[in-house]
């Protein structure tokens, strides 16, 4: 394959290609959406730094892969999560188990399941099962060989299936919380803009993901103006990856399209997360109506 010489203009639309993709993996690597989506901002911006000394690139995808992988493997280990768990054997060579697409699990679970593996058969079993990669690809990603990548392969369909076996955990949202959710989502609902405004801490903050961040009142105050621009849509409360959220769907249809994460402070808004411009997130995200 021919290197590649990335311009900023071109490098800046592979990036909007491949987030999604980026995100699909990074979610399933740290076993959470919105985790997921800190670990892609921060390796999207180590690629930036990195560029210009990259110079010619062979593959500008698996480039980046490899810098996702490595930045997944980074957050794992500050927050010292599952892989510490488990010994890094060698893993006995197998039969190819991807030559059969039957073979290929269902991943469409909870993020949280892939957590339940070591850090090589979990990225395996995403780059192949979730995002459709050979295993030769896989390899060059990983920086491993075709067939250490094979045996991780199977070794983590295997885990991962016996994972999902087990029933499913009932998860419900405490009165408190859900009292507030749902003042704010009658507020949204009404288009009470003024009031959900003055809910807001002197110092809060939004990150609008995938498009903006504001801090303090005064800034953050634009975001309903943007709102009460916009086309209606409603908001109700639920939960997403087990955490109290609004989840906003179309006023004609009920179809969850994104949801928002609120932190408060005294009684006040003090964080404001909302996935509005990152639709990707919905990929496989398990969110609930309570």
């Amino acid at each position: 394959m021919a290197d590649v010489f990335m311009t900023p203009e071109s490098f800046g639309k592979l990036l909007m290609t491949m987030r999604p993709r980026l995100h699909r993996y990074c979610a399933r690597m740290v076993g959470s959406a919105f985790d997921g989506e800190d670990v892609v901002q921060d390796a999207l911006a180590k690629a930036i730094e990195a560029l210009p000394a990259a110079g010619h690139l062979e593959n500008p995808e698996s480039w980046l892969f490899r810098i996702a992988h490595n930045t997944a493997l980074d957050a794992l280990r500050r927050r010292k999560r599952q892989t510490a768990r488990h010994s890094d054997d060698e893993i006995a060579l197998i039969e190819d188990p991807a030559a059969d697409a039957s073979t290929r699990i269902d991943t469409a679970g909870s993020f949280a399941a892939f957590l339940e593996l070591p850090a090589t058969p979990r990225a395996a079993v995403i780059l192949i099962d979730v995002l459709g990669y050979s295993a030769a690809e896989t390899a060059g990603i990983l920086d491993a060989t075709v067939a250490t990548v094979k045996a991780a392969l199977d070794r983590g369909r295997k885990k991962l299936q016996a994972h999902q076996a087990g029933p499913p955990v009932a998860r419900t949202v405490d009165g408190e919380e859900r009292a507030r959710l749902q003042h704010y989502a009658d507020l949204f609902n009404a288009r009470e803009f003024d009031a959900l405004r003055n809910l807001l801490a002197e110092d809060v903050r939004l990150d609008l993901v995938n498009h903006l961040r504001l801090h303090g009142r005064k800034d953050v105050s634009v975001y309903f103006t943007r709102y009460a621009a916009a086309p209606p849509c409603r908001m109700s409360v639920g939960l997403v990856e087990g955490q109290p959220a609004l989840l906003v769907s179309g006023v004609a249809d009920d179809a969850i399209r994104y949801p928002i994460l609120l932190g408060w402070a005294n009684g006040r808004i003090a964080t404001i997360r909302d996935f509005l411009y990152a639709p990707y997130t919905m990929d496989g995200l398990v969110a609930e109506r309570v």
